[in-house]
């Protein structure tokens, strides 16, 4: 079955342009140009994907993910935007996006990245059968609640964060360097964006540390991060 993704996009050119390259991989695609319009059709229709405009009329693109992610639509989503700070990424990916492209962007790329986030989504459903909760120290990560939990305490993360605490969890007691890191959370190879990874950590380290004696996320130093359990 061929994937379906939805292209929110109020720029008529840039939307058409976008169309006529993911049919010419295969994909179906379908196309709302307003943030009300977009959200409609992203809550009703059956969606692999959806490239998301930051600017639009009516709703802006974040607005359209906040209401996304607050219905419990787990979609993945990339955004489309002229504006690449940081402190918009951290933005975007606080709401519950799943990838960030800057305008002008290099077609290729977006294919690329569209083909892995497809991938990696595909291949969730496979991997939380293998084991719906992973226990480490005093931390439980529920994989298919998406709930969290030291000393039965329950800890509200991001879907970013979740995923970044998923993966150290899984890769306990072994050291990542940042740029591993981006890698298998962010799916792809961010370059030059290794401080997400520590604006990412210390978020972490607020909700998953703060108050506990035992600290689970380590710094190691000239290497990146680990999660290390206190008996390692």
């Amino acid at each position: 079955m061929k994937e379906r993704i939805l292209v929110i996009e109020d720029e008529e050119s840039i939307a058409r342009i976008l169309q006529l390259e993911l049919e010419h991989e295969g994909y179906v695609v379908g196309r709302a140009s307003d943030g009300r319009s977009g959200i409609e059709q992203a809550s009703s229709g059956d969606w692999d994907l959806v490239l998301l405009d930051v600017m639009l009329p009516e709703l802006n693109g974040i607005e359209v993910l906040r209401r996304l992610r607050q219905a419990g639509n787990p979609i993945p989503i990339i955004l489309l935007t002229a504006r690449d700070t940081i402190p918009d990424k951290v933005s975007g990916f606080e709401h519950g996006a799943n990838d960030y492209v800057t305008k002008p962007f290099a077609m290729e790329e977006l294919l690329a990245r569209v083909r892995n986030l497809l991938r990696i989504f595909q291949a969730q459903p496979r991997e939380a059968e293998s084991a719906d909760v992973i226990k480490t120290a005093d931390l439980a990560i529920e994989l298919r609640t998406r709930k969290v939990y030291r000393k039965d305490l329950p800890i509200e993360l991001t879907p970013r964060e979740f995923e970044l605490l998923v993966y150290l969890a899984e890769h306990r007691n072994e050291e990542k360097s940042r740029e591993e890191i981006l890698s298998e959370v962010w799916g792809y190879d961010f370059i030059g964006e290794t401080n997400l990874v520590d604006v990412y950590i210390r978020y972490l380290r607020q909700k998953i540390d703060k108050g506990f004696r035992h600290k689970l996320i380590h710094t190691v130093r000239g290497v990146g991060y680990m999660l290390k359990e206190p008996d390692a």
